[in-house]
């Protein structure tokens, strides 16, 4: 990861209805969710919602796959990796151990 996709990613987050879309999609886990019941569960218009995925997709943080005559997202846990992994490359000057509080933060205890 670059500069300036790291920008892309933060500047598609930047906005409130992304960021809660990004974050549904998180939990949704590998099971991904529908454009509409995206849409649905938030109260968001098709068109309104087709907008905010478009960005997210254009962030390269989710990806998208047809089902039928569905379309489903998914968060695309590798670029969320790329992303923390390009926030902490050089992480406390090379003392790891003040990174721990951090790393312990992000392990995910489900």
């Amino acid at each position: 990861m670059d500069t300036n996709s790291a920008a892309t990613i933060f500047a598609s987050l930047s906005q409130p209805t992304r960021l809660d879309v990004f974050r549904m999609l998180i939990e949704a886990g590998p099971d991904g969710m529908s454009s509409g019941d995206i849409g649905d569960r938030m109260g968001i218009k098709p068109n309104t919602m087709s907008v905010n995925l478009k960005q997210l997709l254009h962030s390269g943080l989710v990806r998208n796959e047809r089902r039928g005559r569905q379309v489903y997202y998914f968060a695309d846990m590798a670029a969320v990796g790329s992303l923390l992994s390009y926030l902490m490359q050089d992480c406390c000057g090379g003392r790891p151990e003040l990174c721990s509080p951090v790393i312990n933060e992000l392990a995910c205890g489900c």
